[in-house]
C-alpha cells in the first residue's frame, strides 16, 4: 500500500513539472536604461515590469510565425534588427500570401518615449499596438483568440509563461504584456553622436564635416526631430505630395477631419542610414532625395506643418555635411547586439 503511495506521489509530480505548475516563480528584474541627459521615459513600467523571463518571452513571440493565420509572418518579417526593426527590401510592407500593405513599417527602438504609435498616430499604448498587425488582413491577418489558442499548445511557452507571470495561464493580454517586455527594451543610445554628446574617453571625435552638419542640422531640422530622440511624437503634414495609388490621406483616415489630412508621425532619425526606404510610403531610397524634398519638393498646403512653411536652402556642400552627420546616428552595438537575436532552442 505505501509502495503504490510512493508511485502516486512520483505520477503527480512529473505531470506537475511537465505542465509546468511546479516551477518557480523568482522572475529576475530586468534594468532599463535611461541615458544621461534624457527625459523620463512615458511607458508605465510599474503596469509590466520588464523581467528577464519576460523578455525571452517576448523575443520568443516576435520570431514565431505562428501568430499569423498560416504561420508564414512573424512581426521580425517586416522588423529586421540590422535595418533598426523594419525591413529594406521594399518600399511598402509584404503579409501572408504575399499581400502588399499601403505604409512603409515603421523602425522600432526607444519606443518606452513614444506618446503614439503607427504611422497615423492610431495608437497610444506599446501593449495594444501589436494587435494591428496581428488583425490587419494583409499582414497577419490573425485573431487574437486564434494566436492565444496557437500559444497554449506549445510546451515551451507554458512554461515560460509561468517563469514570466507566475502561472501556466496564457491570456491576450499576457501575450500583449510579453511582447511588450521585448520592444520596449530596444533601445538605441550608443551612437557615435552620442559617444560625442557625452564627451567619453577614447570615443572617436566628430569630424569637422559631420561638426558643420550637426550646426545645420540644429538650425533647420530640429523643431521637429529635437535631440537626443530625435523626434518631436507629434503627427505632422510634411508636405509630400499624395501619392494617386496609395490615396493616403494619414491621420484623417481616423478622425475624418480635414484638418489632419496628409499628417503622419514625425519618426526618430536615429539610425536613419540603414533604414530606407523613407517616409510612410517608403518614396526615397536615399538621404539626399529626403533632403531634397524638404529644400525644393514641399507641396504647399492648409495642414502644412509650420515648421515647413518657409524650406531650408542648402548648398552641394551644406547638404553632403548634413547627410554625413546624420550617419553619426547610426548604433552599431545595437544594430548587431546579440541579446536581441532568436534563439530556436530556448
Amino acid at each position: 500500500m505505501k509502495l503504490n503511495r510512493l508511485y502516486l506521489v512520483a505520477g503527480l509530480l512529473l505531470v506537475i513539472i511537465a505542465t509546468g505548475a511546479f516551477t518557480p516563480y523568482a522572475p529576475t528584474p530586468l534594468q532599463f536604461v535611461v541615458p544621461k541627459g534624457w527625459e523620463q521615459p512615458s511607458y508605465n513600467f510599474a503596469q509590466n515590469p520588464i523581467t528577464e523571463e519576460g523578455f525571452r518571452l517576448g523575443r520568443k513571440l516576435f520570431f514565431d510565425p505562428g501568430l499569423s493565420k498560416d504561420s508564414t509572418i512573424s512581426c521580425v518579417s517586416c522588423h529586421l534588427q540590422f535595418s533598426a526593426f523594419t525591413h529594406v527590401d521594399h518600399s511598402l510592407s509584404h503579409g501572408i500570401n504575399g499581400l502588399k500593405g499601403t505604409r512603409n513599417s515603421s523602425t522600432l527602438f526607444n519606443l518606452a518615449w513614444n506618446t503614439s504609435f503607427m504611422w497615423d498616430g492610431g495608437v497610444n499604448n506599446l501593449e495594444v499596438q501589436p494587435l494591428n498587425p496581428i488583425t490587419n488582413p494583409v499582414e497577419m491577418d490573425n485573431t487574437l483568440d486564434k494566436v492565444v489558442q496557437h500559444v497554449q499548445k506549445v510546451p515551451y511557452y507554458r512554461q515560460q509563461f509561468a517563469k514570466t507571470f507566475g502561472d501556466t495561464t496564457i491570456t491576450g493580454q499576457r501575450v500583449l504584456k510579453a511582447l511588450a517586455q521585448f520592444t520596449v527594451m530596444l533601445q538605441s543610445y550608443n551612437s557615435k553622436y552620442d559617444k560625442y554628446i557625452r564627451n567619453e574617453e577614447g570615443a572617436n571625435d566628430m569630424n569637422i564635416n559631420e561638426l558643420k552638419g550637426l550646426q545645420l542640422f540644429r538650425l533647420n531640422c530640429a523643431s521637429c526631430h529635437p535631440e537626443p530622440l530625435f523626434t518631436n511624437n507629434q503627427i505632422l503634414n510634411n508636405g509630400l505630395p499624395l501619392d494617386p495609388e496609395l490615396n493616403d490621406h494619414g491621420k484623417m483616415k481616423i478622425t475624418q477631419d480635414s484638418t489632419d489630412d496628409r499628417k503622419f508621425k514625425v519618426p526618430s532619425l536615429r539610425n536613419v542610414e540603414v533604414s530606407a526606404p523613407y517616409m510612410h510610403d517608403g518614396r526615397f531610397r536615399k538621404l539626399e532625395q529626403v533632403i531634397e524634398h524638404y529644400t525644393v519638393g514641399i507641396q504647399h498646403s492648409a495642414t502644412l506643418a509650420p515648421q515647413l512653411q518657409t524650406p531650408p536652402v542648402f548648398t552641394d556642400e551644406e547638404k553632403k555635411n548634413l547627410v554625413l552627420f546624420l550617419k553619426t546616428l547610426t548604433d552599431k552595438a545595437f544594430l548587431y547586439d546579440l541579446k536581441y537575436r532568436n534563439y530556436v532552442n530556448e
